[in-house]
């Protein structure tokens, strides 16, 4: 596993632990920082983490705008929080689209139901197209 995608399932992890616990993501990292809990953060998981953090209200806008018929809270939190740091990437992050969009699908295929890779292709698709100067 190359090592953006390896730093993206860290973020994803740290995201998603903070998300059930009700607690702030950055705080969390802290936490496990200063524990020595998990294996080491890498650069670009912290960068992921604070740019979700950072970026929340409008990320979850967006991701509340493109899931026709979805409210976030009702999404499967494995899914809810790849979608974060997808779009995230789309929107701020410095890689390719098809990147980020592959990257999140990977990670749903691994870690949440059978229908979450195309619901979450589908999602980044469209912000992807209604997005394209942001999303570099």
């Amino acid at each position: 596993m190359a090592a953006r995608s390896k730093a993206r399932k860290r973020a994803l992890d740290l995201l998603f632990e903070a998300d059930v616990r009700g607690t702030d993501a950055v705080s969390t990292v802290a936490e496990r920082i200063a524990a020595g809990a998990g294996p080491p953060l890498a650069d670009y998981a912290l960068t992921l983490i604070e740019g979700v953090v950072q970026q929340r209200a409008r990320i979850d806008e967006v991701i509340a705008t493109y899931a026709e018929g979805w409210e976030i809270s009702r999404m499967p939190g494995v899914d809810r929080n790849v979608l974060r740091i997808a779009v995230w990437e789309l929107l701020w992050g410095e890689v390719p689209d098809g990147v980020a969009i592959n990257e999140a699908v990977e990670l749903a295929k691994t870690l949440s139901t059978d229908d979450s890779p195309r619901f979450i292709n589908g999602v980044l698709g469209r912000v992807a197209l209604a997005h394209p100067a942001a999303a570099g």
